[in-house]
């Protein structure tokens, strides 16, 4: 998975075949643990190998083994962009504080 060129982040080159595309750029806003978790999903569901050890830890082979889903990584990246529109929705709507410093 890598965003599209110049890191246009509303566009997904998942893999030679498939490419999201129309990505809202709001859903970049819900953040987790300082990160936007569509950022998150990306960095994690790749193909990487450690220099150290040459382990190569393939997401795609996790899905086939452990989710028996080989789609799994590209349905979570979906998953997670209308978790955060919505998410974003609510808190958006929700009422600002009355905080009384004392």
């Amino acid at each position: 998975m890598k965003y599209g060129k110049g890191k246009d982040k509303s566009v997904l080159h998942y893999n030679d075949r498939i490419t999201v595309t129309g990505i809202p750029l709001e859903a970049y806003d819900y953040v987790v643990n300082g990160k936007p978790a569509l950022d998150w999903v990306v960095e994690r569901q790749c193909v990487k190998t450690d220099k150290v050890s040459g382990i190569v830890n393939d997401a795609n082979d996790w899905a086939i083994e452990t989710m028996d889903n080989p789609r799994y990584p590209l349905e979570l990246f979906l998953r997670v962009i209308t978790i955060s529109l919505e998410t974003m929705k609510i808190v958006n709507e929700l009422p600002a504080l009355d905080i009384l410093e004392s």
